[in-house]
């Protein structure tokens, strides 16, 4: 079969599609942690369960006029990739050992997160600007891909 997906570009549309149900106005993205070709859980970017849903006139960082990739602590939601670690944890899910598949690069939160959580392997799509995650990933042994599929 030629026109099969590789297992990098099935998982990278898996978190294309896990992308759409976030709720930021901001920036949609999505994460995906798969252990053996399976996937453990996924998560986007948006505010916890039971919180209203940020507008364009409630967004925290758009009232605060906070650019992109500092501040993260102002702002409702929670990340993609915070997510996916927290549906593991709430299912009782060992992602040790996993790889996330991301729609972007990962900020130095997640990044801190992903390192503690034991995963070493991150494969994103959009490269983003943040010096200090980019150092922990390198300082931590991080295989980065940045998939270009």
């Amino acid at each position: 079969m030629t026109d099969r997906p590789s297992w990098d570009q099935y998982f990278m549309k898996i978190a294309d599609d896990v992308a759409t149900r976030a709720t930021c106005v901001r920036r949609r993205v999505g994460a995906v942690i798969v252990k053996d070709r399976r996937i453990l859980t996924t998560g986007y970017n948006g505010v916890p369960a039971g919180i209203t849903h940020c507008t364009p006139e409630t967004c925290l960082r758009t009232i605060y006029n906070v650019p992109s990739g500092e501040r993260h602590e102002l702002c409702r939601g929670l990340h993609a990739e915070q997510n996916a670690i927290i549906q593991a944890a709430y299912h009782g899910v060992s992602i040790k050992g996993a790889v996330i598949y991301i729609t972007n690069q990962p900020c130095s939160i997640c990044t801190k997160m992903l390192i503690n959580s034991g995963i070493l392997t991150f494969i994103f799509r959009d490269p983003y600007n943040d010096p200090l995650a980019q150092d922990m990933m390198r300082e931590a042994g991080v295989e980065l891909i940045v998939y270009r599929g």
